[in-house]
């Protein structure tokens, strides 16, 4: 794990203050601290922490507030990405999402609190533990039964493994194959993998006998280790064992010495009280619905407010504020609190120290950098040091240049300082003559905080999932059609165990398919998840559906590949370099650019910059960032004095865009229109005037900007929103605009992984796959349609000032939805919207709703494309079985687009009503409500429709006849086909090809994956996949090492397997389509097309050479017009590689 510096310069060392503070806690005094603006807080803490020590809570407004204070104490002490078993600072979460919700508790906060009672009851280390008052008002289990639960185990201990086991069950562990996420375990061999509630990874213990032969920590993704450790704790999850047991609250276990700092005590005892009353009812409400249900008490799950008070008091406290709200002091305090600062240094109260620094917010600078600049030259001038704050050395050195670009002559604006840690709010503290100020300030970009990752039951399998083969699935073999996968079996081969992978056709006949040959088998998938018809072996009908899928697929990528050589042919605009106005905007992102935004916006900018017109399209998924990589390249188009045209499929997607640009370029010399409809026909010619003229800079449109009347001054950049929505007309009048001027095409469908390199040929392409790093995953619940938790939803996104998409379908009854709505939430704004409505209308609607004039959108599926309201959060769908996936998952991304939790309700029938293949979609939606791999699973609906958009409605047919993975590769082999004849003269250059597209191996040794050593059959099927896809030295040496890491060392048969793959690769070199290893003899068979070149090649004449070297022992002949050579006394795998890599160092 990387860590980040801690910080360089600490202000408060050697400050008066934080003496008078150290002096009143060690005498188990009460303080306030007045006066301490933004992140002077989290420093003042941290001093104190550094010069004290002991255990500190820190209690902080809400879960935010909170975070950010985490993250602020991280930063300073250099704890960032830090495992936490080694940190100083903890976070302490609330272990639930609702309280007595029946879904399980999120792993990661239970995880995160059985940390901290662990640390603070079992050692007296230096700690911070930051929380927030939902948290500490939910009770905990004893440290009496935290003891009795917990295991250690040391290196070198003797352990039982059945024993072991028997803990484990008592512990009500789980024994799974593989361990994903704590409360798990698995057993193979003499490994043990265990996931404790104890730590951020799961343990791998190895056995030798009885004795623990080494402990590491392994990751869940890949399953391999990450460091050895010479003891480990376990633990069970204590949320659910103490269901019955007493409980206390999380002060009674912290030692009496502790110091609790409060941030805002004003709220403190409102929110314990209102999480209690929350309690109160959700239990009633229970109860109502299942008077047999079993549940604690809320008194026994939740604290209230005066208990926690009355615990609290019994701690050394220092509270922020102006008046204290702990300790009683005399009654002016309260009324006339500024008289009682007495003097700065701690005036005693009866029982309070007060403390008043005199340190006040970053100013506000707006982007405006020639305020920061006399900001700075004026604190220097009073003797002040400036220091800015940044994660990122980058950013820093962006202020530096664009202050430079700005002001050349003035040296003052360059004298400050730099630290490369991040926190959250900037300050100035006029005491110690110190600015400390926040690059995300200055730009107003938007800081987010970092709190553990979640565990998502299947994130570490996703990716397998896709490509994973279980019995039952549809497969497709390139040479025989589709069948249907029925395990590995076991058969005897010349008296040695060989697997093979066995595959039922059309009336019952079976196929099997060799280990060696997995790549020619894909899984089956179509566009609508439609079963498909299993092909009858022996006939030709598959292999004429082949051919002709093969024909269209040619005329195809014929179309493209004509496109991109023309481009290559036509010269265009070469933009300059990037200026400080660039810069500037660049710098003033509210997020972080992810590595791919970062490179689409490269890869842009470099086709922008070169001698050819640009036609690069960006995909990514909704809300990836793809909005922004186009701005910039507009932007960057505006800088040289070009005119950029933004051409989008929706009057309201045109209106959003509209203000984004607007909203973006705030501030910047940037013109931007926007024509649709709904303008009036003088508005319109109005702007038309304009564009002509070259008065417009950006104009943003729907099909309108093609038409006949829409002139440019000097258009340099066309950007294009979702390309496969527009008619085929628009589509033709963009080939004509298109033909030298640079193109930028937008695009959320993704196009499938596969797809991407047989696009290459064809048009550039940029993928965003990872989300911006700010986003919440969204929180997926599927409920049924019931008025209260609609009212409850609706309620709580109303609470934080956000706003609710509601969607329904079906514009005959939505007017009933919306009265529904009205009953259950009086007085709540609803606005109506669909597609139906006359446009002026549906404009001012989405306004409105964009504008905060509305609470909730009740809407048809019009938000679906592209609509970004960052603050609306949650997201209702009613009816949402009648949904395919990818809709979902499009209707999904309207929400979470900001930093703050976001919800989707997706309201459906009983689910025992719906069709399976319904149910299997809502739950696949509710399970990978994370954001990145998990989008995976709504990507495969997506790839299959991508490639439709993509490629033409009737290639969805092909699609479904032969299976998607099977398309792409009879796509790449018309592409690679095409390349080597009818286009020849432009891929010169590409390097040589090899004459053989791939080398199937056939032998009668023992090369597999023994039972005993890996013994589960799904793992093995897996393995064997990857091995086969496994290209290169290096990725088989890592394959090797993970084996080792994860089963124990490799036996003979599976060095083999290993050896199998290497003779692959040299074969499918050397020219040879198929190699048998048979009765100790090798036959390896040629190039079967005679007219190749292969035949002239030098590689074919090295085996002529190496043949005349040994004619004993190799035969020539040919076999029905095909060559092949014998060579004898071939006994091992290792024999046959041997002689292979003989043939290729031939002189």
């Amino acid at each position: 794990m990387n860590t980040v510096a801690s910080i360089k310069y600490q202000p408060y060392k050697a400050d008066a203050h934080i003496d008078a503070i150290v002096k009143t806690l060690r005498d188990g005094g009460h303080l306030l601290c007045s006066n301490l603006a933004a992140s002077s807080k989290a420093f003042v803490v941290e001093e104190t922490f550094r010069q004290i020590g002991g255990q500190h809570l820190i209690v902080c407004a809400d879960k935010e507030d909170a975070a950010y204070f985490y993250n602020d104490l991280e930063s300073l002490l250099g704890e960032r990405g830090m495992d936490y078993s080694k940190k100083q600072v903890l976070f302490y979460p609330t272990s639930y999402k609702r309280p007595y919700e029946p879904e399980k508790p999120d792993n990661t906060y239970i995880l995160s609190r059985t940390e901290v009672l662990q640390r603070v009851s079992t050692s007296e280390r230096k700690t911070l533990i930051v929380s927030y008052p939902e948290a500490l008002s939910e009770k905990v289990f004893t440290r009496k039964l935290l003891a009795k639960n917990t295991f250690k185990i040391k290196v070198g201990d003797k352990i039982n493994l059945d024993f072991l086991t028997d803990l484990l069950y008592d512990y009500e562990f789980e024994n799974v194959d593989f361990v994903v996420e704590p409360g798990q375990f698995a057993i193979r061999g003499g490994l043990v993998d265990v996931f404790s509630f104890a730590n951020d990874y799961p343990y791998r213990i190895e056995f030798f006998g009885n004795e623990v032969d080494s402990i590491r920590s392994f990751n869940i993704a890949d399953q391999l280790s990450i460091e050895q450790l010479k003891q480990i704790v376990l633990l069970p999850n204590m949320q659910e064992r103490a269901f019955i047991e007493d409980r206390e609250a999380i002060l009674q276990y912290l030692p009496d010495a502790t110091t609790v700092w409060l941030t805002d005590m004003a709220f403190f005892a409102t929110q314990v009280d209102k999480e209690y009353d929350r309690a109160v009812e959700a239990f009633e409400k229970m109860q109502e619905q299942d008077e047999e249900v079993k549940a604690l008490k809320p008194g026994q799950l939740f604290s209230k407010s005066d208990e926690l008070l009355s615990n609290l008091i019994k701690h050394p406290t220092v509270e922020f504020g102006v008046s204290s709200k702990l300790v009683p002091t005399s009654p002016i305090d309260s009324s006339l609190p500024t008289n009682l600062r007495g003097n700065d240094m701690g005036e005693e109260n009866s029982q309070l120290t007060t403390v008043t620094f005199h340190t006040k917010p970053q100013p506000i600078f707006s982007k405006n950098f020639n305020l920061l600049i006399d900001d700075i030259a004026e604190h220097k001038e009073e003797g002040y040091r400036v220091i800015v704050f940044s994660e990122s050395s980058k950013q820093l050195s962006r202020i530096q240049a664009i202050l430079n670009d700005i002001n050349h002559n003035e040296e003052s604006h360059r004298d400050f300082e730099t630290e490369t840690i991040a926190i959250h709010g900037g300050f100035i503290d006029e005491d110690l003559k110190v600015c400390c100020y926040t690059d995300h300030q200055i730009f107003e970009r938007y800081h987010r905080f970092h709190l553990r990752d979640n565990f998502s039951t299947k994130q570490a399998i996703t990716l397998k999932d896709l490509y994973e083969l279980k019995p039952g699935d549809y497969v497709t073999h390139i040479d025989h059609g589709i069948g249907r996968f029925d395990g590995l079996e076991t058969i005897d081969n010349n008296g040695k165990q060989q697997e093979a992978i066995r595959l039922i056709y059309n009336n019952g006949d079976l196929l099997y398919v060799s280990i060696h040959s997995l790549h020619r088998i894909a899984k089956y998938s179509s566009k609508d998840g439609t079963e498909p018809k299993l092909s009858t072996l022996g006939s030709g009908a598959w292999n004429r559906l082949k051919n002709k899928t093969k024909s269209k697929v040619k005329d195809i990528a014929r179309e493209l590949i004509k496109l991109y050589a023309e481009r290559k042919r036509t010269p265009g605009f070469k933009f300059s370099p990037d200026n400080y106005l660039q810069n500037e905007l660049e710098a003033s992102f509210i997020y972080e650019d992810t590595p791919d935004q970062l490179k689409a916006t490269n890869d842009v900018k470099r086709d922008m910059e070169s001698e050819n017109p640009m036609d690069r399209l960006v995909c990514g998924d909704v809300g990836f960032g793809k909005t922004e990589v186009a701005m910039r390249a507009a932007f960057k188009a505006c800088c040289d004095s070009k005119q950029v045209a933004v051409l989008v499929p929706t009057t309201v997607l045109a209106l959003q865009h509209y203000h984004t640009f607007c909203e973006r370029f705030d501030g910047f010399p940037v013109t931007i229109e926007y024509l649709n409809r709904f303008k009036t026909a003088k508005q319109q010619n109005e702007i038309l005037k304009r564009l002509e003229k070259g008065e417009i800079d950006i104009i943003i449109g729907t099909h309108r900007l093609t038409g006949k009347d829409v002139k440019f001054k000097d258009l340099g950049l066309l950007v294009i929103d979702e390309e496969q929505k527009f008619g085929v007309a628009v589509k033709e009048k963009l080939k004509e605009m298109k033909a030298n001027v640079d193109t930028l095409t937008l695009t959320a469908t993704p196009i499938p992984r596969t797809l991407q390199f047989s696009m290459m040929g064809a048009r550039d392409l940029s993928v965003i796959t990872t989300p911006p790093p700010n986003r919440y995953p969204v929180q997926t619940e599927l409920r049924g349609f019931d008025g209260e938790l609609i009212r409850d939803a609706i309620q709580f996104e109303l609470a934080r000032n956000g706003q609710v998409f509601f969607i329904h379908n079906r514009i005959q009854n939505i007017m009933d939805v919306h009265d529904f709505i009205l009953k259950y939430v009086p007085g709540v704004r609803i606005a109506v919207a669909h597609g139906q409505m006359e446009g002026s209308k549906l404009e001012d609607i989405m306004l409105g709703f964009i504008n905060g004039d509305y609470d909730v959108l009740l809407c048809t599926t019009i938000v679906e494309s592209g609509l970004d309201i960052p603050n609306a959060n949650t997201i209702i769908i009613n009816d949402a079985h009648r949904y395919g996936l990818s809709d979902l998952h499009q209707l999904r991304g309207r929400v979470g687009r900001s930093n703050k939790k976001a919800f989707c309700y997706l309201l459906t029938p009983p689910l025992n009503t719906l069709t399976q293949e319904a149910q299997k979609r809502l739950r696949a939606l509710e399970e990978f409500s994370d954001l990145g791999e998990g989008i995976n699973i709504a990507m495969r609906d997506l790839d299959i429709r991508g490639a439709g958009n993509l490629l033409g409605a009737e290639q969805s047919g092909f699609i479904n006849d032969i299976g998607f993975e099977t398309y792409h590769k009879i796509l790449d082999e018309a592409i690679l086909e095409l390349k080597e004849t009818e286009f020849q003269d432009i891929f010169e250059k590409e390097e040589e090809k090899s004459y053989v597209a791939d080398c199937t191996i056939e032998t009668d040794m023992e090369v597999r994956f023994p039972a005993d050593y890996i013994n589960s059959t799904q793992e093995r099927v897996s393995l064997y996949s990857e091995l086969d896809r496994t290209k290169t030295e290096e990725s088989l040496m890592k394959f090797t090492d993970h084996l080792i890491d994860r089963f124990g060392p490799v036996p003979k048969q599976v060095n083999d397997l290993l050896n199998t793959v290497r003779l692959r690769w040299i074969a499918k070199d050397l020219g040879f389509e198929k190699i048998l290893l048979r009765h100790h003899n090798m036959t390896a068979y040629f190039v079967s097309n005679q007219a190749s070149k292969y035949y002239e090649s030098s590689t074919y004449m090295q085996i002529m050479q190496y043949i005349m070297n040994h004619p004993k022992r190799t035969a020539l002949k040919e076999v029905n017009d095909k060559l092949q050579l014998t060579v004898k006394e071939v006994e091992t795998v290792t024999q046959a590689l041997d002689l292979l890599r003989e043939m290729q160092n031939v002189n």
